[in-house]
């Protein structure tokens, strides 16, 4: 989990270490990331199931990165990871979303987070987009089903089968939405999730795929 401490990447690393994975939390901090890491086993009830760790350790430790930071951090994080990156899976859970206006989308010159890291990156990283509407109130409730599907994009038909493995191990639907060029459908939601939340005053609105037979 590269900025793995962040609430939706710990909401994540919890309900992926509860399936039974093992997760490393990465962050520019490794004091930090050992910190969360020491939080979650708590509250799993379990010793070393998650590791803390720097961003550059946790991507040259794992099989498959998820990159869970600001969109103000993504380009730089991913510079210093580029390298560690090849040949890996790298599932991007940006948003692009302006600090200031929340609730209005704002879109990236690249187009989506999702097609500026596999710009970025190069064809040697598998970038997968997915998990932006699922809101961290649902992921830290472990004993909850959630109630949400997840839009998966990228160029890579068997990267995104791996990715949609791994929602489905932390009980959601997700669906193959695509190209990477797509990511831009999932993030552009975001704000208007955001909205819908302050309408009708809940805490996490996310979607639903119909019409597919479960």
């Amino acid at each position: 989990m590269l900025g793995g401490t962040g609430k939706e990447g710990v909401g994540l690393a919890l309900r992926w270490a509860h399936a039974g994975y093992a997760v490393i939390i990465g962050s520019r901090d490794a004091e930090r990331a050992k910190a969360t890491a020491e939080v979650l086993n708590n509250r799993l009830g379990r010793e070393g199931v998650v590791h803390g760790t720097t961003n550059i350790e946790a991507v040259r430790a794992c099989d498959i990165g998820v990159l869970s930071v600001p969109y103000s951090a993504h380009r730089a994080t991913l510079e210093s990871v580029k390298e560690a990156l090849q040949g890996k899976i790298l599932v991007d859970v940006t948003v692009p979303l302006d600090p200031d206006k929340r609730r209005q989308v704002r879109l990236p010159p690249g187009g989506s987070a999702g097609a500026e890291a596999q710009t970025l990156l190069g064809d040697g990283v598998k970038v997968v987009s997915a998990f932006q509407n699922v809101g961290f109130h649902h992921l830290a409730d472990i004993d909850t089903r959630i109630d949400c599907d997840v839009l998966v994009t990228g160029n890579d038909k068997e990267a995104k089968q791996q990715v949609i493995e791994l929602a489905r191990a932390i009980g959601l639907d997700a669906f193959d939405a695509g190209p990477i060029e797509n990511a831009v459908v999932a993030e552009s939601l975001v704000s208007a999730l955001i909205n819908i939340n302050a309408r009708y005053k809940v805490m996490s609105a996310g979607i639903r795929i119909t019409g597919i037979p479960r």
